[in-house]
């Protein structure tokens, strides 16, 4: 069996990096595989901005051909505890969709990536959304993501003159967070690069009691594997 992303060898990809354990295994994936990586994150003003010091960290040690960081302030919007003055909610995980929802996240992000992708003629993106272990996000499901291929071949010149087909990968998609994990070391990730907390501390930890942070300790503890993250608190 193929390894994760093999077929992306030679190509020029667009992996949108936010910094996290998902995105940073993308990456480390991807420029495994043989790609030619274009990292992309989004500056959405995000309380979590400790992550896009985690990205550029990541770009940086995979060997991204360019990291583009894109501002897009968001709270300009607002309605997501990750870009409003909302409580991250720190009661574990439960079902349905959290506050730390933002508003159509996933859409703007590949719309922005696409639109890359387009100009640099690449036709594959690689997103590290999960549809197992996660907080209940819609646009992480793979409806999702088939729905925005095929949106993505249907509003750009280059899908529509048949000059290429754009793909979107999603490697993690079916992944339990422990499989994530195991997923990371095999792509030769060092985890300690990420950052997955939703509210840090002021002196810079994982809260620990987040979902993400709660996630995150889940998938190591259950992947048998060390867990390099120092939280502030265990719940």
């Amino acid at each position: 069996m193929s390894p994760p992303l093999a077929s992306l060898a030679g190509q020029t990809v667009v992996v949108l990096l936010s910094g996290g354990l998902d995105s940073g295994t993308c990456l480390a994936m991807a420029a495994r595989a043989g790609a030619r990586v274009l990292a992309l994150t989004i500056d959405y003003n995000q309380r979590h901005r400790r992550e896009l010091e985690a990205a550029a960290r990541l770009a940086a040690a995979h060997g991204a051909a360019r990291h583009v960081v894109i501002g897009l302030d968001l709270t300009a919007f607002g309605g997501s505890a990750l870009t409003a003055d909302i409580a991250v909610p720190k009661g574990g995980v439960k079902p349905g969709i959290p506050v730390t929802y933002v508003p159509a996240r996933n859409t703007i992000f590949l719309s922005v990536a696409l639109g890359w992708a387009e100009a640099e003629a690449a036709t594959d993106i690689v997103l590290g959304v999960n549809a197992f272990d996660y907080s209940g996000y819609p646009d992480c499901r793979p409806e999702f993501i088939e729905a925005f291929e095929a949106l993505a071949n249907l509003a750009t010149r280059a899908g529509i003159e048949g000059a290429a087909r754009f793909r979107i990968h999603t490697p993690l998609l079916h992944l339990t967070k422990a499989g994530i994990v195991r997923a990371a070391a095999e792509a030769g990730l060092d985890p300690g690069l990420t950052w997955s907390c939703y509210d840090p501390t002021p002196e810079g930890l994982h809260c620990g009691a987040c979902d993400s942070c709660r996630l995150r300790r889940k998938g190591f503890a259950e992947a048998g594997l060390p867990d390099p993250t120092v939280y502030a608190c265990t719940p």
